[in-house]
């Protein structure tokens, strides 16, 4: 990979981004995910970004109450991409995000849309955009998947493994990540988790706080 092509990528990123700040939703690098935009302020924010580059950032608020006006997010989220658009017949808009790289908001822009901008930066982040030589095995990734199984059995989440597993492993764990049934504060954790490898022992140790009762089927965390 030259540094060239690195650097024509980084040239093309924005450096103010409309941000939606939504509880319980994490989308992580080189993940697809679909959202239901209802709201008139993301209206509107989609039908900028569609008009530009649609591109938009996904980021936390720190506290999942909605009793907050201008909530406080966290500091980093994702950058995604619209893929995928179509509009309902009662004006919402279904769009599907594919996760570009993580950026580090710097600072708050005034404006006067109704949804929130940022100034941004991708300093930490620019390895989200190359493609390399996956870091890990598959027989890294063994005892995780079968711990994860059981959790998303316990928790009656659906996964489809065959299909997940056809995946390169880095959008397997990034994928697993996301979709898992961790709480929001961890999956903060693991989409702020520097590399690949980090995060694959980050998901180990949340793993390992989760105690099962294998005689009732019953989670003990």
């Amino acid at each position: 990979m030259s540094i060239t092509l690195i650097e024509m990528k980084n040239k093309d990123l924005p450096k103010i981004i409309p941000v939606f700040p939504l509880s319980n939703f994490i989308i992580f690098p080189r993940t697809t995910v679909p959202l239901n935009i209802f709201e008139p302020c993301y209206i509107d924010m989609i039908n900028n970004s569609m008009k530009s580059n649609k591109l938009i950032g996904m980021i936390q608020p720190k506290n999942s109450s909605n009793n907050e006006i201008i909530p406080e997010l966290h500091s980093i989220g994702c950058l995604g991409k619209i893929t995928s658009f179509k509009e309902t017949e009662d004006k919402r808009y279904l769009i599907e995000l594919k996760g570009l790289v993580r950026f580090q908001t710097t600072k708050e822009i005034k404006s006067k849309n109704k949804y929130r901008e940022f100034e941004i930066n991708f300093e930490n982040f620019q390895h989200d955009l190359i493609d390399k030589k996956e870091e890990l095995k598959f027989t890294d990734l063994e005892l995780i998947f079968k711990d994860l199984k059981s959790l998303f059995k316990k928790k009656g989440f659906i996964i489809n493994w065959n299909e997940l597993e056809k995946q390169s492993l880095d959008e397997i764990i990034n994928a697993l990540a996301m979709a898992s049934p961790f709480t929001l504060e961890e999956k903060q954790v693991l989409l702020e988790a520097k590399n690949l490898s980090l995060r694959k022992n980050k998901v180990a140790e949340i793993l390992s706080t989760y105690t099962y009762d294998l005689f009732n089927n019953t989670t003990l965390q």
